[in-house]
């Protein structure tokens, strides 16, 4: 089935992660995965299987969770960088809108930068350094700052290097400048969703259940499934480290010996998903993480990788309170 704290949000050129071209299991270079002999995909990906787990079953919907907004600046400080960039510039890069679109948000009072209100179109600030809020929403106008999703094979090590030279994540994505963080990690036998980035903030919010970012997985076991299952695992069972419990457990699909269960909860302990249904008597068969907070792998094929949209990321970060 399908960090190393990456850079702070600390003045320029602090708390930048060093940068190395490491590469990622199951987003292929830009253009595509890695591949074998005779062009063939990388191990592990299935594709029959892969497809059937991920692209007929639509994922259960997040819960609606809203960000604390921007962080309330002290009285009268002073946001202008003289050696920055044009706000309306700026925001009109990150997707905001056309730059004339851009200057009437900041004359109307809807940008916040550093959790100041901002109306002056003279205003130039700092996109490395500077946190910048649309109506409450976190706009990510670092150009250095990059979001990338992975379809992970199975037998692909969630690292970023692999002393054994076993396929890892940075061999999806082929070398790059940035030195690029695994938000969370999926076991060898696991395929799916899995984020890389050098956004140190966002990696640690997304991956600390206190945050509550919830995670899709879909497991085959062999059915028939006992109709108490979910109602257990939502009531929470004892494992060896701890009690656990999911957000929502779904049963996608019987047929006889065979079920397709989907399990949702925000925890990330090793093997967790695995150790949950086994410890109720459902070893899995085949485990696939299909969608973390608002970002659904969808049709992305095993071994293949792709940016995430502007879109994409803004709702990421407001998932994550930022």
């Amino acid at each position: 089935m399908s960090p190393n704290a990456p850079r702070s949000s600390g003045g320029r050129g602090q708390g930048r992660p060093q940068r190395s071209g490491r590469p990622q299991p199951g987003g292929g270079k830009a253009q595509g995965g890695p591949r074998g002999a005779g062009g063939k995909a990388a191990p592990g990906a299935r594709r029959g299987s892969a497809k059937r787990m991920t692209n007929d079953v639509k994922p259960a919907p997040q819960p609606p969770r809203r960000g604390p907004g921007p962080i309330k600046a002290h009285p009268g400080t002073d946001v202008h960088d003289p050696e920055g960039v044009r706000l309306q510039k700026v925001l009109a890069q990150a997707g905001a809108g056309s730059r004339r679109a851009c200057e009437e948000m900041i004359a109307a009072g809807r940008v916040t930068v550093d959790g100041e209100v901002v109306t002056e179109l003279g205003v130039r600030i700092d996109p490395t350094r500077q946190v910048v809020h649309v109506d409450g929403m976190r706009f990510s106008i670092d150009d250095e700052l990059v979001y990338i999703m992975v379809n992970k094979p199975k037998g692909v090590v969630s690292t970023m290097y692999d002393e054994e030279g076993r396929l890892n994540l940075a061999d999806m994505v082929g070398p790059r400048e940035e030195r690029l963080f695994h938000v969370g990690r999926l076991d060898l036998e696991t395929e799916g969703l899995i984020l890389l980035t050098n956004d140190g903030a966002l990696t640690h919010r997304l991956q600390h259940p206190s945050f509550g970012v919830q995670k899709t997985y879909l497991a085959e076991v062999r059915g028939p499934v006992k109709r108490d299952l979910g109602r257990n695992l939502r009531a929470g069972i004892e494992l060896d480290d701890g009690p656990v419990s999911v957000d929502s457990f779904k049963l996608v699909d019987s047929k006889p010996g065979y079920a397709l269960v989907e399990v949702v909860l925000h925890e990330g302990r090793k093997h967790i998903v695995r150790r949950m249904l086994e410890a109720e008597g459902y070893p899995v068969l085949k485990l696939v993480r299909v969608q973390m907070g608002p970002i659904v792998l969808g049709d992305l094929k095993p071994g293949k990788n792709r940016r995430l949209t502007r879109g994409e990321v803004q709702q990421l970060m407001a998932v994550a309170g930022l």
